[in-house]
């Protein structure tokens, strides 16, 4: 299908064309579904609903009022109507400005209230005052609205439909103030899309939410007036805002009310459900999931191949691999051999020769595994560590391994289910296993200096102790204090902020997470150039 072969039945909400005028990129990826929540837009969002309640109306007032325009396909709402039916009309748009700032219209207002008139004059009513309320200043602006201010709004409803018809998103602004101010930046990545280095911190979409891990067995997690809590036995164990939860982790016997599954899969929150043992056996997402058409095309390219990504990613794991040893270990020999095996994953030329490199890389790096876990506190688990072994888990170490990279996996699923991509469709591993091949592909890079990491300070520090594990038929498994401690640690690990090797500005891991899950959307639909792991020194 052509980009001009591409084209929208639904009408366009009047957000979309204000927001196109801004940003041509935001606009479109607005319209694959992409969505942020930052402080800003909560503002705003309580701003409306300060509108839209209807114990604040007054007379010949109305609120929420929803308009359209078939002629242009355009649909809306105003905040307040003003006036009678079969009077002149004055519509009133609510703005969140910050109190230090001065209540001025803006020329995205100016076509928003444009374009609210457009749409009420064809729906056969008389508009003759338009303004905007600041709400922080609770102060009204007459808006006095001219004939090229509607020649402007008719045609940027039509810029706007070529805009989002294009199969490729427009290239980020560059250098541009307006960004810094986006509250799609943290989507977007219009630094990090071409690879440049920047100072100032990356923005995340929800920064003040949070990973809730449910881990009491028989414990039940429900919704309550706004609140995530959870109790057992009529004992509350926590409660904390909906609005504030950024993701739910399920570990083992822990039950969920459907009214909270329904709530988190309206917010686009991701749901994981992970076994005791430390095994991914399930997720749940909202329908809306963004970059529908990016799915496609991730599947094509995953059944063709892509060897560079892969590469990358590979290059990435055996290069943090390689820096943890030499920071924690004592194995000069491996660090060197492991090295050059980085470089020779950059060169590989099929598949088949990068799973050998990487093979060959991790014989090396968890033969000299051991080397890191000196001291007494370590000591319990040393002596019974044989070599890495998946399932079942043989000894603390494995064990400890097995549960906190199943915590990782966790994280780079929600991070790709963000974009909207599937987790099944991989480029590194087979997608063929019926395993989430891209979320065990994009960890890869992870597991060194976030995962691994995690198990050898635990231990070391004695976070972790000989009584947190048990054995049983031949397994070595968490127990539930074990569990809680590991999880503890790995969530301090992935909040941790780091500077970025690539980009420069100082980062969380988890959010650098994200930040490489949409670097590969860019790759897969064709807006990014390439993709680079992220390495640490």
């Amino acid at each position: 299908m052509s980009e001009s072969q591409k084209v929208s039945v639904d009408p366009i909400p009047i957000s979309l064309v204000v927001h196109s005028v801004f940003c041509p990129r935001r606009a479109w990826l607005e319209s694959v579904g992409e969505k942020t929540d930052t402080m800003q837009m909560q503002a705003g969002i309580d701003a409306h609903r300060r509108a839209d309640a209807a114990s604040a109306s007054r007379p010949a007032e109305h609120r929420a009022v929803h308009v359209c325009s078939e002629r242009l396909g355009l649909s809306g709402r105003c905040d307040v109507i003003e006036g009678m039916e079969g009077t002149s009309l004055t519509i009133v748009e609510y703005k969140a400005t910050p109190v230090r700032r001065r209540p001025e219209v803006t020329e995205a207002s100016r076509l928003q209230l444009a374009l609210q008139q457009l749409c009420l004059e064809e729906m056969g009513y008389d508009v003759s005052n338009t303004e905007v309320y600041f709400t922080g200043h609770r102060r009204r602006v007459e808006v006095l609205l001219t004939d090229d201010d509607m020649m402007r709004a008719e045609q940027a409803v039509a810029q706007t439909r070529e805009i989002i018809a294009a199969m490729r998103a427009p290239v980020p602004l560059a250098d541009d103030r307006r960004c810094a101010r986006c509250s799609h930046e943290s989507v977007c990545l219009p630094s990090e899309h071409r690879y440049e280095v920047r100072r100032q911190r990356v923005i995340a979409a929800a920064p003040d939410a949070q990973i809730v891990h449910l881990v009491t067995a028989g414990a039940r997690a429900s919704l309550n007036t706004g609140r995530l809590e959870v109790a057992k036995g009529g004992d509350k164990l926590l409660s904390v805002p909906i609005e504030r939860v950024l993701g739910l982790v399920v570990h083992g016997n822990v039950d969920v009310s459907s009214a909270l599954l329904r709530e988190l899969c309206w917010r686009d929150r991701c749901v994981v459900w992970c076994s005791w043992s430390g095994r991914v056996i399930g997720w749940s997402q909202g329908a809306d999931a963004p970059n529908g058409l990016q799915r496609v095309q991730q599947h094509v390219a995953s059944a063709e191949g892509r060897l560079d990504i892969a590469q990358q990613m590979i290059a990435a794991k055996i290069a943090n691999q390689a820096t943890l040893l030499r920071r924690n270990g004592d194995a000069h020999g491996a660090v060197e051999r492991m090295r050059r095996l980085q470089r020779e994953a950059l060169s590989s030329f099929s598949l088949e020769e990068l799973l050998g490199v990487e093979g060959e890389a991790a014989h090396l790096y968890f033969d000299a595994f051991l080397t890191m876990f000196g001291g007494q506190a370590a000591a319990f688990a040393a002596s019974r560590w044989q070599g890495r072994h998946r399932r079942p888990a043989p000894d603390p170490i494995n064990a400890a391994l097995n549960y906190t990279y199943a915590l990782l996996l966790g994280d780079c699923i929600r991070a790709i289910v963000s974009c909207g991509l599937d987790a099944h469709a991989g480029f590194l591993h087979s997608s063929s296993r019926n395993k989430p091949a891209l979320g065990l592909d994009l960890m890869e890079e992870f597991r060194a200096p976030v995962a691994d990491s995690v198990v050898v300070r635990a231990l070391r520090n004695g976070e972790l102790l000989e009584g947190d594990f048990t054995t049983a038929m031949g397994g070595c498994q968490m127990t539930d204090r074990g569990r809680k401690q590991l999880i503890a640690a790995y969530e301090r690990r992935v909040e941790t902020s780091f500077r970025h090797p690539v980009f420069g500005y100082d980062v969380t891991w988890r959010r650098a997470i994200e930040v490489q899950a949409r670097l590969v959307l860019g790759v897969i639909d064709g807006t990014q150039s390439m993709y680079k792991g992220v390495k640490v020194r």
